[in-house]
């Protein structure tokens, strides 16, 4: 399995809802290291998974709504705690979406899966991944 992997972050404020998140419960802030790994069986006749820069241009571009954002105040996250697991299936829906409307410089069909990493700090993070088809 190839893999081609690019890196953008997220300054975000957000608070969650049950007694779980103790102190989180209240608004805080948060800088998210966001890695988005695009998985490929094979190279294409041009040696790569997918273009590295539209990769990253696009992984930007679904970042940018969320950025110096408060995430309660986004009304498509109403109702949701925006915890790093939710956020990372949110990501991975927009990125799947270009990849699999060829927008990451090969066809769509031909990538296999997608993973995304949401690192909260040094010491903790989560992903989510997930085959495109």
């Amino acid at each position: 399995m190839y893999a081609v992997e690019v890196r953008h972050h997220v300054m975000i404020a957000h608070s969650f809802r049950g007694a779980v998140f103790g102190p989180a419960q209240a608004l805080h802030g948060a800088t998210f290291v966001i890695d988005a790994a695009i998985l490929a069986e094979t190279l294409d006749p041009n040696g790569i998974v997918v273009d590295i820069g539209r990769a990253d241009e696009v992984l930007k571009s679904v970042l940018a709504p969320l950025n110096y954002k408060n995430l309660d105040d986004v009304p498509e996250f109403a109702g949701q705690n925006t915890t790093t697991e939710f956020l990372t299936r949110h990501v991975f829906d927009r990125l799947a979406e270009a990849a699999r409307s060829d927008a990451l410089g090969r066809d769509g069909r031909e990538l296999f899966a997608i993973r995304i990493t949401i690192s909260e700090s040094h010491v903790a993070r989560a992903w989510y991944e997930a085959p495109l088809w």
